[in-house]
C-alpha cells in the first residue's frame, strides 16, 4: 500500500458516494477523518457529515444515502446537522473541532462547506490558546492508555503516543499559527504509519493494532525484511512522531507564557552557562561567537549544559551543530570524555536533549556503534522500553546511585552500554563486551578503565541471574561471582548497575526480594574479598533434636517466611509443596539442610491472589499431609494454547557438594510441587532450591543429591532431567 493507493480509494469512494443521490443548493454531503485527509484505510469507517441550510426539509434524503453504505459493508459514523448546529458542537467538543478542520466537500454545495471550514478556523485560531491546553490533557491521557508506538510490541497505530492521532493534533496545532510543525520529517513517519496500517486491513483486521501474529504478513506486503525490521521501523516512525509532538507542545508552552516572561526577565537576555553555550528564553542555544566547525567538543558541552540545567536544546542550536560541526579526534580528548559523562550524568534532563541528538543523527555521528540499537524491539514483556531508550533511562537510574561507587564515570559509561551487544546474536552480554571495549577506545578511556567496563557489561547479569537461581550458601556461588568480579570497587559497580538496569526495565524486574537476595550475595562476595569465610549453612536457630513435625509460620517483607521441621525422608519438599499449591500460595525460595534424622525446609512464599489462607488452617494441612493422613487437592490450571516446551538441563560445575539441576517452564499452580514429586520418585534429595517467576515463565533451580548425599551420577542427572520434562508436558 502507499500514497498513491489511498488517493485512488478515495477518489473512488467520492465518485460513488456522490453518485448515491443528487443534491442540490443547501445540501452538502462532506467528508472528515480519514476520508476527509484522503487517508481512507481498506476497512476504515466511513465518516460522513450531511449538511443542510435550516430552511430545508432534508425528508428520507440521509437514509436514502446511509442505507446504500451499510448495505455495501462498511461501518458508517455519520452525522446530519446545520453549519450553525456543527460549528456550536465544535466549540464544545474538541474531538468534532479536530474533524471538522479536515472538512472536504463530496458533493453538492461547495459553499455550504467552505463556509464552515473556515468559520469553525476562525473559530480555531481564535480560541487556541486556551483549547490547546485540552488537546495536550488529551494527548496524554492517550499515552497513558495506549502506551507509545515507540516502546509497544502491539502497537495502536492511531491511538498510541507518536502514531496517526498525534498527527492529526499536530496538523491542527499548526492551522492555529501558534508555532512551526516540522512537516517534512513528519511526512515520511506518518506515510509509513498508514501503510502498515493498511496491510494490517489487508490482512483480514480492521483495527489499527499491530499484533504480533500479523506481523509476518505485513512485512511480507510491504517489502520488509523481517517481523522485526518492521517493529523496529514502526518504532522509529513512532519516535519522530512523538518527538515532534514533545517539542511542538514544548514550543507552544514557550509561546504562551512568553510575555510574561519579557515582562519580568526583559533584561536578562542571553545567559552564558558554558563556553560557547548561552540561555536563552527557556532554551539553550549556542553563543553568537560559537564556531562548532572548530570546536568540536562544543557538541557535547552544549547538550551537557543543557541537560544540567534541565533545560532543552533549541532546534536552531541542534541544526547548527548538525551542518556545522568538526569531527570528534579518535580517541576522543579528554574534555570531550569529562562533557560526555557529565551528560550521562544529567538525570532526568538527559532523556529529551539525547532524543534530540539522536532525532537529529548526532548520537550516531559521535557513536557509531549507536546505530545498531536505535528503536530496537525487546521483546521480554518486563521491558517498557525499545533498547536504546533503555540504555538512557539506565544512565538516570545510575545517576541516583553514583554517590555510593567509587567510579560513578564508569558506572554511567556501563549503563549506557551494558546491553549494546543485544540483537547481533549470540550471547548480548559476550558480544556487548568486545562491542563496548571498542567504544571505550574510540571515547578515550585508559586500558584499566575499559576493562571495568568490560566486566560491568559482560557480567551485568551475574548477580541478579547468581542470586535467584544459585544456593547462596554454597561456597561454589560465592566463588564465581568472587572471580567474575575481581574486587570489591567493581563489585559495588555491579550492584549499582544491577538494581539501575533492572530500574529502567520495568516495574516487574524487580522485587524487595530480589533486591533483599542480590543485596544479600554482594554482602557475602564482599565478605569473600576480604577473606572472610562463610559458613557451609545458616544457624536456622531451630533445635534439630526430638521427634515430630513443628511448623512455625512468621511475616517476612515480601509474604510469609515458612519453616517445616520433620524427620527426614526423601519427598519432605513434595508433601509441602503440594499443601502450599492447595492453598494458591507462590514460592520465592526453598532450602532444606539435614542433621542427623531430622530435616528442615525453610521457603518464603506469599500469596498468588486471593486472601491469604489462615495461619492455623495452613499449619494443620501441613501436619496432617507429611504425616501422610490428609491428601489436598491441587487446583487444576485450565487448558492453554501452544506454549514453548519445558525444558530441565544441568548446571555444570555450579557446586561441588550437590548437582543443580535448572527447570524452565510456564508458571501454573502447583509446578513446584510436581516437580518435587518426580524428584522424590527418583530417591532423589533436595538441599536447596530457588524459585523464580518472570511473568509467565518459571525459573527453578534445584540442588539435589541422592540417597547417600553424593551429586548424582551423569547418567543419573540425565535421566532426571528427562523424566521432569515429561512429567511437566503432560
Amino acid at each position: 500500500m502507499t500514497g498513491c493507493d489511498r488517493e485512488r480509494r478515495s477518489q473512488e469512494l467520492d465518485a460513488w458516494l456522490a453518485g448515491l443521490v443528487d443534491l442540490g443548493p443547501g445540501i452538502a454531503l462532506a467528508a472528515v477523518g480519514g476520508l476527509g485527509r484522503r487517508e481512507q484505510g481498506p476497512r476504515s469507517d466511513l465518516d460522513l457529515v450531511l449538511l443542510h441550510a435550516p430552511e430545508i426539509d432534508l425528508g428520507d434524503l440521509a437514509d436514502r444515502i446511509w442505507y446504500p453504505i451499510w448495505d455495501a459493508g462498511y461501518r458508517l459514523d455519520h452525522s446530519v446537522r446545520t453549519p450553525a448546529e456543527a460549528r456550536r458542537l465544535a466549540g464544545l467538543d474538541i474531538k468534532v473541532l479536530l474533524g471538522l478542520l479536515d472538512l472536504r466537500l463530496i458533493a453538492g454545495d461547495q459553499e455550504l462547506v467552505s463556509e464552515l471550514r473556515a468559520c469553525v478556523l476562525g473559530d480555531w485560531r481564535g480560541l487556541a490558546s486556551k483549547r490547546l491546553g485540552e488537546l495536550s490533557q488529551a494527548a496524554t491521557e492517550r499515552a497513558r492508555r495506549f502506551g507509545s508506538v515507540a516502546h509497544s510490541l502491539e502497537p495502536d497505530l492511531k491511538e498510541s503516543a507518536g502514531g496517526l492521532r498525534d498527527v492529526t493534533v499536530l496538523r491542527a496545532v499548526a492551522a492555529a499559527s501558534l508555532t512551526d510543525v516540522p512537516h517534512s520529517k513528519l511526512a515520511p513517519a506518518r506515510e509509513l504509519l498508514l501503510d502498515v496500517r493498511d496491510a494490517i486491513h489487508d490482512c483480514g483486521t480492521s483495527g489499527n493494532r499491530l499484533v504480533a501474529q500479523d506481523r509476518e504478513a505485513v512485512a511480507q506486503r510491504l517489502g520488509i525484511g523481517s517481523p522485526d525490521d518492521l517493529l523496529r521501523s514502526v518504532a522509529a516512525a513512532g519516535r519522530t512522531i512523538e518527538f515532534a509532538a514533545d517539542e511542538v507542545w514544548h514550543r507552544v508552552s514557550l509561546a504562551s507564557s512568553q510575555t510574561r516572561w519579557r515582562s519580568v526577565h526583559r533584561r536578562a537576555g542571553r545567559v552564558p552557562i558554558a563556553e560557547g553555550v548561552v540561555v536563552q528564553g527557556d532554551e539553550v542555544v549556542l553563543a553568537l561567537d560559537a564556531r562548532p566547525e572548530v570546536d568540536p567538543v562544543l557538541l557535547l558541552r552544549a547538550a551537557a549544559a543543557a541537560a544540567q540545567s534541565g533545560r532543552r536544546l533549541s532546534p536552531h542550536a541542534v541544526g547548527r551543530l548538525l551542518v556545522e560541526s568538526g569531527e570528534l579526534p579518535v580517541p576522543w580528548p579528554a574534555d570531550a570524555l569529562a562533557e560526555f559523562v557529565t551528560l550521562l550524568d544529567s538525570g532526568p534532563g538527559l532523556v529529551p536533549v539525547w532524543e534530540s541528538l539522536d532525532q537529529a543523527g548526532l548520537i550516531s555521528k559521535i557513536l557509531p556503534q549507536w546505530e545498531h540499537v536505535r528503536s530496537r524491539p525487546q521483546h521480554s514483556p518486563v521491558h517498557i522500553y525499545a533498547l536504546d531508550r533503555h540504555l538512557v533511562v539506565t544512565c538516570v537510574q545510575a545517576g541516583l546511585l553514583a554517590r555510593r561507587v567509587a567510579r560513578p564515570d564508569l558506572l554511567l559509561i556501563a549503563s549506557l552500554l551494558h546491553d549494546i551487544g543485544k540483537g547481533s546474536g549470540g550471547d548480548h552480554s559476550v558480544v556487548g563486551a568486545e562491542v563496548a571495549s571498542r567504544i571505550c577506545d574510540h571515547i578515550g578511556l585508559d586500558s584499566d578503565d575499559r576493562d571495568v567496563v568490560v566486566t560491568l557489561v559482560r557480567e551485568h547479569l551475574l548477580l541478579p541471574d547468581t542470586a535467584t537461581r544459585r544456593d547462596l550458601d554454597d561456597p561454589t556461588t560465592i566463588a564465581a561471582v568472587h572471580s567474575a568480579v575481581g574486587n570489591s570497587d567493581t563489585l559495588d559497580l555491579l550492584h549499582a548497575l544491577t538494581v539501575a538496569d533492572a530500574a529502567a526495565t520495568g516495574p516487574g524486574a524487580w522485587s524487595d526480594w530480589k533486591a533483599a537476595l542480590v543485596s544479600d550475595l554482594v554482602q557475602r562476595v564482599h565478605g569473600a574479598l576480604a577473606g572472610r569465610k562463610s559458613p557451609d549453612r545458616p544457624d536456622l536457630g531451630l533445635d534439630l533434636g526430638g521427634s515430630g513435625i513443628e511448623v512455625t509460620i512468621a511475616p517476612a517483607s515480601f509474604g510469609w517466611r515458612l519453616t517445616v521441621l520433620a524427620d527426614d525422608r526423601v519427598g519432605l519438599l513434595a508433601g509441602v509443596t503440594r499443601v502450599l499449591a492447595a492453598h494458591r500460595l507462590g514460592v520465592h525460595s526453598a532450602t532444606s539442610q539435614t542433621v542427623g534424622k531430622r530435616a528442615v525446609a525453610a521457603l518464603v512464599v506469599h500469596p498468588l491472589f486471593g486472601d491469604p489462607p489462615g495461619i492455623k488452617q495452613l499449619r494443620q494441612d501441613l501436619r496432617a499431609a507429611l504425616s501422610d493422613s490428609k491428601i489436598l487437592p491441587i487446583p487444576v490450571p485450565e487448558l492453554r494454547g501452544p506454549i514453548v516446551p519445558p525444558s530441565a538441563t544441568v548446571a555444570s560445575a555450579a557446586s561441588e557438594r550437590a548437582t543443580v539441576i535448572e527447570v524452565r517452564a510456564h508458571d501454573e499452580p502447583g509446578l513446584l510441587h510436581r516437580i518435587a514429586l518426580v524428584m522424590a520418585g527418583e530417591l532423589v534429595d533436595v538441599v536447596a532450591a530457588r524459585v523464580s517467576t518472570f511473568g509467565a515463565e518459571a525459573v527453578d533451580v534445584f540442588y539435589v543429591v541422592d540417597a547417600s548425599g553424593e551429586p548424582l551420577s551423569a547418567a543419573a542427572a540425565t535421566a532426571l532431567c528427562t523424566q521432569l520434562v515429561a512429567a511437566l508436558k503432560h
